[in-house]
């Protein structure tokens, strides 16, 4: 299991003073690339390997988000590797090991130029250490498009949405979806289905769906075709 301690910084809280939910996600896609990083296995490997971890899914929940200062722990451990597949687990706590956010993610490991899935390698599965998957509510890795969702207005993709991979990073799209939270709207849970990657120069058309208590986001090319679904589902 791999760890680091943080504070929540004034430039990752929202107008409330908390954390926003893309801070969280930001903070768990760090803590696995140190991890990676400090095994030997990060991206001076990766790039050697001309392989990219790319994530499929997000399962997140989020317990309470901390407020600007607080002192918090973020910690990250994978829990399987199946063929090109790797199952990962991620926790972020405040101070008394209170649980703030938990998540369960599944990655691919692809070739970069041929752009399609390989099998982990052994000497990266023998880098890391297996730890026990969380026991979090069992969910489908897809996220149905809804009937009736609504188009809105198009929008590019921006230099600064563009990850070293070269295409939007998994939590610019958590961005995206959140412009289309009504006011006073905090998710308790959260999934996304990241279905193909969009690049610099790509237009993003998305559609809304708002229920009693969820939200469906897609966020599609033009064609209808989603880059990422994100299903966003109010807290209680």
């Amino acid at each position: 299991m791999y760890r680091f301690e943080s504070r929540v910084r004034y430039s990752e809280v929202d107008s409330k003073g908390t954390i926003k939910m893309n801070s969280i996600l930001d903070y768990f896609q760090d803590c696995s690339s140190f991890q990676a990083e400090e095994i030997g296995v990060g991206l001076d490997y990766m790039a050697e390997k001309h392989v990219v971890w790319v994530l499929t899914c997000w399962q997140v929940e989020f317990k309470r988000y901390p407020s600007f200062g607080e002192k918090i722990q973020v910690s990250t451990w994978p829990y399987d590797f199946k063929g090109f597949f790797g199952y990962r687990n991620y926790a972020m706590k405040g101070e008394g090991e209170e649980l703030l956010a938990c998540a369960n993610s599944v990655w691919a490991l692809l070739d970069l130029e041929s752009k399609k899935p390989v099998r982990v390698p052994q000497e990266m599965a023998d880098a890391y250490e297996f730890f026990p998957r969380l026991p979090m509510e069992p969910t489908s890795r897809k996220v149905a498009l809804r009937e009736g969702m609504e188009p809105q207005e198009p929008f590019p993709v921006h230099k600064y949405h563009i990850d070293t991979n070269q295409h939007v990073n998994n939590g610019k799209y958590i961005c995206m979806a959140q412009e289309y939270l009504p006011q006073g709207f905090h998710a308790g849970r959260m999934k996304a289905e990241y279905r193909k990657a969009a690049v610099y120069g790509d237009m993003i058309y998305p559609y809304v769906i708002q229920g009693e208590d969820k939200i469906t986001v897609s966020l599609a090319d033009a064609q209808s075709n989603p880059y990422a679904v994100i299903e966003l589902e109010e807290e209680v």
